[in-house]
């Protein structure tokens, strides 16, 4: 080979020993760094607690009783005997329709009673007078027949007489019109020296029972058919034959200060919805409550003992839409669990499946890791909380991001 030849070659191949010596200074620095730094992540460790349960149900108030006051005798109103919005008891007059006209007509009634029962004792004299006489056939038979017969027509026109008396007496008691029920009184609609008639169309006043009252539920029929099946089973505190008791979260989100009952007899599943409407009823002595309220019931449906709770933040889904959560294993490593999720409680989910005693759960830099990797290990959770109270059922976790 010619040095021309030798020069040109060592020319073309410089570039392919500069890539070389360049190679094999980079695996050189490897060796002398070292493996990458392992990922740090923070861990939750687990333990079983007792926690107990709770179902929040939403619902609306309603009152306990209302009476739609109407007259039931026509007349004018001589007075209103009741401040708008008061509290009103049973029996309590309201109003005073003038009661002269049928004050007559009880008079003329008692007149007509007396009446007749002269006719029944000229009747009854007549009568015997006559059975002597007939008995010594100075009288025909027929005439003491006349005489039995006027005395029971005399006898019936007593009974109708008395008959009207009462009607008569109860229309003068109508015109005292008295409220139906204890309760709040709404606004009235008509004032001293207004017309009513009988049984009119138009309202009086609305009388309103608000103690106790009642708190109208709207759920599922999954939903009854569960918390029945928990009452039966003694998991559900009773409050009575087929009852619960339940407690009201206000729509501020405090909580209502005495408990009521709720009751599962007489509901119907709504075609539509599939959604049944359960009735609570609760004591309002201090008229907190009123109706239309939105309101929520709880119902403790007892104590889990040894329930395993996870952090939210560290439970995500899978691409099937299963809840699962990454775990830091005895050798440092990462592994995957796919959960079974029964509710919220505050931040954690309650997991039924999938977590034991011990796991060590990861709760930050989850997005860091892979299952397989060995990681660093930080744990956050020297201290357990509490043992807290559950919250009303909801959806599995929903997926990360969204």
């Amino acid at each position: 080979m010619t040095t021309s030849h030798r020069a040109r070659f060592l020319f073309r191949a410089a570039p392919a020993v500069l890539v070389l010596l360049s190679l094999a200074g980079c695996k050189e620095e490897q060796k002398q760094a070292g493996p990458p730094p392992k990922a740090e992540v923070t861990v939750v460790t687990l333990h079983p607690r007792p926690v107990s349960l709770t179902t929040d149900l939403p619902g609306r108030t309603s009152p306990y009783r209302v009476a739609e006051v109407r007259p039931q005798v026509g007349g004018v109103i001589l007075r209103r005997n009741f401040v708008e919005g008061d509290q009103v008891q049973a029996g309590q007059l309201l109003y005073q329709i003038d009661p002269a006209p049928y004050q007559a007509a009880l008079a003329s009634a008692q007149a007509s009673v007396a009446r007749a029962r002269a006719s029944v004792t000229t009747a009854q004299s007549t009568v015997g007078r006559y059975r002597p006489l007939s008995a010594a056939q100075a009288i025909s038979k027929q005439d003491l027949d006349n005489a039995v017969g006027t005395l029971q027509q005399s006898q019936a026109d007593v009974a109708s007489a008395q008959a009207a008396v009462r009607t008569a007496e109860i229309n003068v008691a109508y015109t005292r019109v008295t409220a139906p029920i204890a309760g709040k009184t709404s606004r009235s609609s008509v004032t001293e020296g207004a017309l009513v008639t009988a049984n009119q169309t138009q309202l009086l006043v609305t009388v309103t029972q608000l103690n106790p009252i009642y708190v109208d539920i709207v759920q599922p029929s999954t939903t009854l058919l569960r918390l029945k099946r928990e009452l039966a089973a003694g998991r559900l505190r009773s409050a009575g034959t087929d009852q619960a008791e339940v407690k009201l979260l206000l729509e501020d989100g405090s909580a209502y200060d005495q408990p009521g009952k709720l009751q599962f007899s007489e509901v119907s599943v709504d075609q539509g919805t599939g959604s049944v409407t359960l009735r609570a009823i609760f004591p309002n002595d201090a008229g907190l409550l009123l109706p239309g309220m939105f309101v929520r019931g709880q119902i403790e449906e007892g104590v889990r003992q040894n329930a395993i709770l996870a952090p939210q933040q560290g439970v995500t889904r899978n691409q099937k839409g299963e809840p699962t959560a990454l775990v830091v294993e005895a050798d440092n490593k990462v592994a995957q669990r796919v959960l079974k999720t029964d509710r919220a409680i505050g931040t954690d989910w309650l997991v039924t499946d999938g977590l034991k005693d011990g796991d060590r759960l990861i709760v930050e830099g989850v997005q860091k890791v892979k299952p397989g990797a060995e990681v660093t290990v930080k744990d956050a959770s020297a201290a357990p909380p509490a043992a807290p109270s559950a919250s009303a059922p909801v959806p599995a976790p929903a997926p990360a991001g969204k």
